[in-house]
């Protein structure tokens, strides 16, 4: 639950101009996740999300440029443990998850911007990762097998 919640905090504010905590718990609840100040408190300092001056002249949550190394290890962490499969198919990568986990992981996936990723889309327990040709489909598809225990 965890890790499923940390990932939609990274959509979240990957997606909205989050200004405070209770912004941030809002969203969560909408989405059904029954969370207490202090949980997203928690949450926040184990992403290490800061408060940065956005290009509105406000300021709201990101991910530190700094902590992309961190997000890396992270990712792999979520990946190897939720992933059962990794095989492309012409410039499409097919992603086999634990039942509930595509979503989570493909988040993750999109949080790296990795290079020749056009897009993702996710199910339940599978998604596919869309390449720009056919040759970084079969990079991806060997590295994220690299991943997977």
């Amino acid at each position: 639950m965890k890790i499923n919640r940390q990932t939609r905090i990274l959509e979240i504010i990957g997606k909205y101009p989050i200004t405070t905590q209770d912004e941030l718990i809002e969203h969560l609840k909408n989405d059904g996740y029954k969370v207490t100040q202090s949980t997203v408190s928690r949450d926040i300092k184990q992403l290490r999300l800061t408060k940065s001056l956005a290009s509105d002249g406000r300021y709201r949550y990101m991910v530190p440029s700094s902590d992309k190394k961190g997000m890396q290890s992270n990712f792999q962490q979520l990946f190897s443990t939720s992933v059962v499969s990794a095989v492309n198919a012409l410039n499409i990568v097919v992603i086999k998850t634990y039942s509930g986990m595509a979503q989570a992981v493909c988040a993750g996936i999109d949080s790296m911007e990795y290079n020749y990723i056009v897009g993702t889309l996710a199910g339940d327990d599978t998604f596919i990762v869309i390449c720009k040709d056919e040759k970084s489909a079969k990079e991806y598809a060997e590295e994220f097998s690299k991943y997977i225990r």
